[in-house]
């Protein structure tokens, strides 16, 4: 059952720390000491796997740098894992960063895909940026990535 939303820093009780701890059903297909895979209760499609880290992480900017090896290397490991024993054509790999999140914990979906599934997953509404805007955009993000927040 999705979490209400929790902004940044929620001390809320989080269901994917509970299914880590052991304390929540799950199918587990991956555990280590840093990170959990397992199906989701809700699929979109049989197979469909979520990577967590073991420890609380709320959000994508939040991983720490000695995480972020093994989360790349086992999300590409589910990828080719879960496409393989579904018989997929690939995968729609996801993460939701506090907008869409329905855990406040960081989590990549693995979603085997084969053409014509029916899946409709787009990414729009599209806008076209007015003249001059585009340049403007990619100068605050250059000047953010020059100034890193913390």
């Amino acid at each position: 059952m999705p979490q209400a939303f929790s902004p940044r820093g929620s001390d809320a009780p989080c269901a994917f720390c509970a299914v880590v701890a052991g304390d929540a059903p799950a199918e587990v297909v991956h555990r280590d000491d840093r990170l959990v895979a397992f199906l989701d209760a809700q699929p979109l499609f049989p197979g469909h796997v979520l990577l967590v880290p073991a420890r609380h992480v709320q959000t994508y900017d939040e991983l720490p740098a000695d995480l972020a090896g093994p989360w790349l290397a086992t999300g590409q490991a589910l990828q080719r894992a879960v496409e393989a024993a579904t018989g997929a054509e690939g995968a729609l790999l996801l993460v939701n960063n506090v907008v869409s999140q329905s855990v406040p914990h960081l989590h990549q979906h693995v979603v085997p895909r084969s053409r014509g599934d029916g899946l409709r997953f787009f990414l729009g509404p599209r806008h076209r940026y007015a003249p001059g805007e585009a340049a403007q955009v990619a100068a605050r993000v250059r000047d953010h990535l020059a100034t890193p927040q913390v």
